[in-house]
């Protein structure tokens, strides 16, 4: 799945990247329409995604994509 999302960041459906991000941050806190995703690190890269129509939000998928290698690189190093 994240090659997909790396391959085509525009052609990301909301839906799917909610999946991906509640496997890997756990549920969401939701606020408005704001999906917002705790993550074992402060700072950025901060997981809060939206709708824009069926679709995530590209600049959004961008950041799912970098607080998920991030997140990789911390499995790594434990």
């Amino acid at each position: 799945m994240k090659k997909k999302l790396l391959a085509n960041p525009k052609n990301v459906k909301f839906e799917e990247l909610l999946k991906i991000c509640t496997q890997h941050f756990g549920k969401p806190r939701i606020k408005g329409s704001h999906h917002i995703f705790k993550t074992p690190w402060k700072g950025d890269p901060r997981i809060n995604i939206q709708k824009d129509g069926k679709m995530a939000k590209v600049y959004q998928v961008k950041l799912v994509i970098a607080a998920l290698e991030k997140l990789g690189a911390n499995d790594e190093n434990n």
